[in-house]
């Protein structure tokens, strides 16, 4: 099937707008995380802060599958686009001489606002590739890797954006920058959109929203432990554990460990994303069956579990914050990207795999929904273990939830054909 040229347009301009997006999620998120953590606030205060964020994906994604079913594709997509300039424009209003307290709810709200953002554009640009791509050869796989290895690179970007905005323009007028990019990029994907999407359907039900397939069940299950162990440590963990390594208390200092750890968490999601556009080529999709690939998905998800609980004995090991334990930190969790990479690529695909073109809306939102709440889940524990534990109960935690999503992944069957009631 040869892919009509409105199409390969329509795909060219979302993806255009999820990048611009994923930019300022990124630098949003390292911009909060870094500037309040140095005015004092704790491990857990510093969760809170994203708590919203990730509460917010979780209603944003059954509502959004519904929204996009009943008024089309669009819709959703500008819609979160114009939320993500408004969460960063009321940033800017953040006082420094507000109490703690009030810090925190204010920054839960905008970030709650951000969470509802992001999800509406996450839906629509991932449910816009099932519609657009290519049925033959492998391009459904080969589409969706696209999209997504590349927004995790952008994302990446935004995180080493970010930290560089801090540490020379400051936080607030960071913020502005940010909104006013976006902004101009929000206006001229609306002017030059070319048709390619469907406009919605009016008679679309929102109990539709929950899923009848067992397979896309399961895998939003399995979607639940496989990125609430990627957060467990991603969120708050590791970035203030190498803070506390690599900053010496001083204001050079301070400014130096925002770029180190900003580059850091930067180079593994651009390699994160980077495995992912690989991943139908690592796989070899194109040569494979779609019941040799759901295998796939327990094989990945248990050769995944190896590396936190290798991680957890390393620092179990270790006297304190040695050289040789953060370059093991460093190396073992680029690695982690990479494998987490292939598990999240195939999840990707299987999710468009399972569903049918009149309901993928639906059940992408459903399937992003679990996303959510894994990131909510590994959110929350990422500020209590560390604050409790420390390292080695964050990189416990996180070997024990892989261990669960790739228990799940086992229940995944091939009788797709099956699948719906």
């Amino acid at each position: 099937m040869t892919q009509k040229p409105e199409g390969q347009s329509a795909y060219i301009a979302v993806t255009a707008a999820y990048w611009a997006f994923m930019l300022t999620d990124g630098a949003l998120r390292m911009l909060v995380l870094l500037h309040f953590h140095t005015m004092g606030f704790s491990p857990v205060q510093l969760a809170y802060l994203f708590v919203l964020y990730e509460i917010a994906g979780i209603g944003t994604n059954l509502a959004a599958g519904w929204i996009a079913a009943r008024f089309g594709l669009t819709s959703t997509l500008y819609a979160g686009l114009a939320l993500q300039v408004a969460a960063l424009l009321a940033l800017t209003q953040l006082d420094p001489n507000w109490a703690i307290l009030t810090k925190v709810v204010f920054v839960m709200i905008v970030q709650g606002a951000s969470g509802v953002a992001k999800d509406l554009a996450k839906m629509s640009s991932k449910s816009a590739v099932k519609l657009l791509a290519p049925t033959t050869g492998g391009g459904l796989f080969r589409w969706v890797a696209i999209l997504t290895g590349s927004k995790n690179a952008v994302k990446g970007l935004g995180f080493l954006l970010g930290a560089g905005l801090l540490a020379t323009l400051g936080f607030v007028w960071a913020a502005l920058v940010m909104a006013n990019v976006l902004a101009v990029i929000l206006f001229a994907v609306a002017l030059f959109m070319p048709p390619g999407l469907p406009r919605g359907r009016k008679g679309a039900k929102f109990s539709e929203v929950f899923s009848k397939s067992a397979n896309v069940n399961w895998l939003s299950a399995a979607r639940v432990f496989l990125f609430g162990a990627r957060d467990v440590w991603f969120v708050v963990g590791i970035p203030i554990y190498f803070y506390a390594v690599l900053s010496d208390g001083t204001e050079d200092g301070n400014r130096a460990a925002f770029f180190m750890i900003g580059t850091f968490m930067a180079v593994w999601v651009i390699l994160y994303g980077a495995v992912q556009a690989s991943a139908p080529r690592i796989l070899r999709a194109a040569d494979r069956t779609e019941a040799d690939l759901i295998g796939d998905a327990r094989r990945w998800a248990a050769a995944l579990f190896c590396i936190p609980a290798a991680l957890t004995v390393a620092v179990l090991l270790s006297s304190g914050p040695e050289t040789w334990l953060t370059v093991t930190l460093v190396l073992g969790l680029l690695v982690f990207g990479a494998i987490f990479a292939v598990n999240s690529s195939l999840h990707s695909y299987l999710i468009l795999t399972f569903t049918k073109s009149e309901r993928v809306t639906m059940d992408v939102g459903f399937y992003y929904m679990a996303n959510a709440t894994g990131r909510l889940l590994g959110t929350v524990l990422s500020g209590l273990t560390y604050q409790v534990g420390g390292l080695p109960l964050v990189l416990g935690t996180a070997a024990i939830m892989v261990a669960l999503a790739a228990l799940i992944s086992g229940k995944l069957s091939d009788q797709t054909n099956m699948a719906y009631s």
